[in-house]
């Protein structure tokens, strides 16, 4: 039996009862035909296939790459394709090993590196087909090292929805025309550092970390391991062919708290994992949750930092002076307050930092003193919006019960 789409009434029902329930069948999903051999087969063909060359952060990442791989197989499927970011701190912690392996599984890939707009805007709007862009050294593009990249910017950010449009004008004897090119396709991306906000949000993102000594893994030879590659490729698009149409019907059940942006980006690899059946659905819901709970404490930006070290600080005071919330924001361990940008933060700063939130300074009274400060109710509803809980939601009814 194929699970059927739901409407957005129905799914937000659905939605509803399981972010109040903590049975497992309701978490993660059974599969009502039981496993698909052929899926169930493939998947973990493939997963054992890259296991032999790529030390993984963790099993999640291992996990992950593998229903990347198999989602770029059904791309006239997906609303949106998440983008695959392998980053480290550093070199030699197999982020361009990630690409290699990929380079043999998935379909029309296009291995990038330092390439020109031009090249990069023929590949995506090729009449053959999309072809699954595998780009090293992005760090480069998005980077402190970047240069005039721009185009491949726009292009790399947009290309994640089906219907996304990169433009660019161009001269066309005396007369200059604007082009509309689709930019939708897969990309694989491999860097060192943090990448901006706009393509860590859109991705499924592998921290890699330089191999250790107990970490042993077979050398990656193309031509040795192409035929096999190669092999599982064919089986893998076979697989994703026949079942294309029950794809088109189908929305996978999110684990609680994955909504919005992180659940487009897992949504195609979860409905992967459900069509194969087996221990995959529980396992890419586990995955799912532990990598979107890593990036969001990986890379909170600055506001997201302030607003949770302010929920610290103010714990169960109902006001604060601004002069007791600066000192007590320079003494968190490891936080940037007290050297922000070569100087303290101050109270200019604080009130700077809080208006995006709609958050402002006023007269609050202390033990019969006024202050210039912060009243805590002024800051629940940003806190409630955007500073996550240690269950990985966003702090709400807890929050509000204070106020009371």
């Amino acid at each position: 039996m194929t699970r059927q789409r739901k409407s957005p009434i129905e799914q937000e029902g659905a939605d509803s009862l399981h972010k109040n329930s903590v049975s497992p069948s309701v978490l993660y999903p059974d599969n009502p035909a039981g496993a698909d051999p052929v899926g169930l087969s493939i998947l973990n063909d493939i997963h054992n296939f890259v296991g032999r060359f790529v030390a993984y952060p963790s099993e999640h990442a291992h996990v992950a790459h593998a229903l990347w791989l198999a989602h770029t197989h059904n791309m006239d499927v997906w609303d949106s394709s998440p983008r695959l970011a392998a980053i480290s701190p550093e070199p030699e912690c197999g982020k361009s090993r990630v690409l290699e392996i990929s380079e043999v599984l998935v379909p029309r890939p296009v291995e990038a590196v330092n390439v020109t707009p031009a090249y990069l805007f023929r590949k995506v709007g090729d009449e053959e087909g999309r072809p699954t862009i595998l780009y090293d050294e992005i760090d480069t593009v998005f980077g402190p090292k970047a240069r005039d990249n721009e185009e491949i910017r726009g292009l790399l950010n947009a290309g994640h929805r089906r219907h996304g449009k990169a433009g660019r004008c161009v001269v066309r004897g005396n007369t200059i025309v604007t082009e509309e090119i689709s930019a939708y396709c897969a990309v694989a991306m491999a860097g060192i550092g943090d990448l901006p906000d706009t393509i860590m949000s859109r991705s499924i993102v592998l921290r890699m970390r330089r191999r250790a000594p107990s970490e042993i893994v077979h050398p990656w030879r193309r031509r040795m391991y192409y035929d096999e590659g190669n092999e599982l490729r064919e089986r893998l698009s076979a697989w994703a062919s026949s079942i294309e149409a029950e794809l088109m019907d189908y929305w996978p059940v999110m684990p609680p708290g994955i909504e919005d942006r992180a659940a487009d980006v897992w949504e195609a690899l979860l409905a992967m994992a459900d069509k194969a059946g087996g221990e995959w659905p529980e396992c890419a819901r586990a995955a799912c949750v532990a990598l979107v709970a890593e990036s969001r404490e990986s890379t909170p930006s600055l506001g997201l930092r302030l607003l949770k070290d302010l929920k610290g600080v103010f714990g169960a005071n109902k006001h604060m002076s601004t002069t007791d919330i600066l000192n007590a924001l320079y003494d968190i361990d490891e936080a940037p307050w007290d050297l922000l940008k070569g100087r303290p933060l101050d109270a200019r700063g604080l009130a700077v930092r809080l208006r995006p939130y709609n958050v402002r300074p006023k007269d609050v009274r202390i033990e019969g003193k006024k202050f210039k400060g912060y009243s805590a109710v002024d800051l629940w509803d940003s806190w409630e919006r955007y500073v996550p809980t240690s269950s990985g939601k966003c702090a709400t009814s807890a929050t509000s019960a204070e106020s009371q």
